[in-house]
C-alpha cells in the first residue's frame, strides 16, 4: 500500500487543462489493464486543503462512504483539520478501529455478530459511537448483551434536518424521526437514564442542503429554485438546531455536534451548535459535485475503459462501463465520459454493464486498444468495481492503493 502524503496543498492545477490532465493520466497508466482506476495527487491534495478553507476552521470527520480507500482515510486523518470517520456500518468502523481511535457510525446498526465485538471490547467500545434515535435501537443492543454483561456504549442522537416548507412539503432524506428540539432533549434525558449507554454526541445531517446540486447544468430554472430553497432551509435549520443542541445539552456533556456535507461546508460552518462538520465525496471529486456554484472540486479520481470494437466507422464500444450510482434514476447517475473530448453514449443502450457504445466525432478516431476516461456520479461507489487505484503525480503512477474491495472487504 502507498503512503500518500497529501501536505503541502497542489500548485499545479493540471486539470484546468483538460487535453494535459487527461493525456497524462492516460500515458501514465497506460501500462496497466483496464479497467484502469486513477487517483490524481495533485488533485487530491487540492480537494482537501479546498475542503477546509471552505469549513473555516471547522474540523472535518472523513465520511467512509465516499472514499472505501483505506490508505485515503489515513492520510487524511493525517492532515491538521482533519479528525475522526464517520463510517457507514458497524462492521466497517470495527475494521477501521485498529488504527483510527474516533469513528461515528453514521447509521443505526442491526448487526448482532458487530454489537457483540463492540460490546465485549473495551478498546472497540472507547474508540466507536453508534447512532441511535429510538429506544427500540438501544432495546437492540441490549439483547445482544445487557448492561453489566458488556461495555459502556457510546451513542450520538440523530436529529432530522430535512425542511418542511411551505407548499414544497418535505424536502431532504427521511433518516431520524426526532424533528422537534422537545423531542431531541426527552430522547436525550431518556438515554442518560438508561444504563449501559453515554450520550457523546448530535448529528444533524441537512441533505438539502448538501446533497442537492444549485448549478445544475443546462437548468438555470432549477438552480435559481435550488438555491432559494437552501437559503430557506439553512435560516431554518440553523435556529432548530440550536435549540435541539442546547435541549440536549441539559442532559449529556457531549463531545461533539456534527452536520454537513461536501455541498454544504460554508453555511455549516455557519452555524454556532455544530462543532464538526462530515465531508467526503468532494475530495475524490465525482461528477455530481460539478453541479455547485460555490464551489469545483478537481476530478480527484477517474476511471478508463478499454475500447473493444467498432460496430460502425460512426461507432466504438467500450467494455464495461455501466457503473450507475446510487439515488432517483436519472441522467445525472450515468458515468461521465471526459475524455477523447467529443463522445457520447447511444441513447438507446446507454451505459451498459458489459458494453458502452459511444458516438461522436472522436468515436470515428477510436480502435480496439484506445482507452476512454470517464467520472462517477458519486464518489466512493467507484471503489465498489476497483481492487486498487493507481496513484498517479504528474505523468508517473507512483504506487497503489486498495479499494475495500481490493482488501476482501464488503461491508454494504
Amino acid at each position: 500500500m502507498t503512503n500518500l502524503d497529501l501536505l503541502p496543498p497542489a500548485t499545479d492545477r493540471a486539470w484546468l487543462d483538460p487535453a494535459r490532465y487527461w493525456g497524462e493520466l492516460d500515458a501514465a497508466t497506460r501500462h496497466l489493464d483496464a479497467p484502469v482506476g486513477a487517483l490524481s495527487l495533485d488533485a487530491l491534495r487540492h480537494n482537501a486543503h479546498d475542503m477546509l478553507r471552505r469549513a473555516g476552521g471547522r474540523p472535518i470527520r472523513v465520511a467512509s462512504k465516499s472514499l472505501r480507500v483505506r490508505g485515503a482515510l489515513e492520510a487524511l486523518l493525517a492532515v491538521p483539520g482533519y479528525r475522526g470517520v464517520l463510517a457507514y456500518t458497524l462492521a466497517e468502523a470495527l475494521w477501521l478501529a485498529d488504527s483510527v481511535d474516533d469513528i461515528v457510525v453514521g447509521y443505526p446498526t442491526a448487526e448482532r455478530g458487530s454489537i457483540h465485538r463492540l460490546a465485549t471490547s473495551p478498546e472497540f467500545a472507547s474508540r466507536v459511537t453508534l447512532m441511535i434515535d429510538s429506544p427500540d435501537q438501544l432495546d437492540l443492543i441490549d439483547a445482544v448483551l445487557p448492561p453489566g454483561e458488556r461495555e459502556t456504549i457510546r451513542v450520538c442522537l440523530e436529529l432530522d434536518a430535512s425542511w418542511n416548507a411551505p407548499v414544497l412539503g418535505h424536502l431532504g432524506v427521511r433518516r431520524s424521526p426526532i424533528h422537534h428540539p422537545d423531542d431531541a432533549g426527552a430522547l436525550a434525558a431518556y438515554i442518560v437514564a438508561r444504563p449501559g449507554f453515554e450520550l457523546v454526541g448530535v448529528m444533524a445531517y441537512e441533505a438539502q442542503i448538501a446533497g442537492v446540486t444549485n448549478q445544475p447544468e443546462g437548468k438555470p430554472f432549477d438552480g435559481a429554485v435550488n438555491r432559494w430553497m437552501q437559503g430557506r432551509s439553512e435560516r431554518e435549520l440553523h435556529e432548530r438546531r440550536g435549540l435541539a443542541v442546547a435541549a440536549v445539552r441539559k442532559h449529556a456533556d457531549l463531545e461533539f455536534v456534527n452536520g454537513g456535507g461536501t455541498g454544504s461546508l460554508e453555511s455549516t460552518a455557519a452555524d454556532d451548535s455544530v462543532t464538526e462538520i462530515a465531508a467526503g465525496s468532494g475530495l475524490f471529486g465525482g461528477h455530481l459535485f460539478d453541479g455547485y456554484v460555490h464551489f469545483t472540486p478537481a476530478p480527484a479520481a477517474a476511471f478508463a475503459l478499454d475500447v473493444v470494437r467498432n460496430p460502425t466507422p460512426e461507432h466504438a464500444t467500450i467494455l464495461g462501463g455501466g457503473w450507475i450510482a446510487s439515488g432517483p434514476p436519472s441522467p445525472n447517475r450515468v458515468p461521465r465520459i471526459v475524455w477523447p473530448e467529443g463522445l457520447s453514449m447511444v441513447g438507446r443502450e446507454g451505459a451498459g454493464e458489459v458494453q458502452t457504445p459511444v458516438t461522436g466525432d472522436a468515436a470515428r478516431l477510436l480502435r480496439p486498444g484506445d482507452r476512454v476516461w470517464l467520472r462517477h456520479t458519486k464518489s466512493g461507489e467507484l471503489s465498489e468495481h476497483l481492487a486498487s487505484f493507481a496513484v498517479v503525480d504528474g505523468d508517473r503512477v507512483i504506487g497503489e492503493l486498495p479499494t475495500y474491495r481490493g482488501e476482501g472487504k464488503a461491508f454494504l
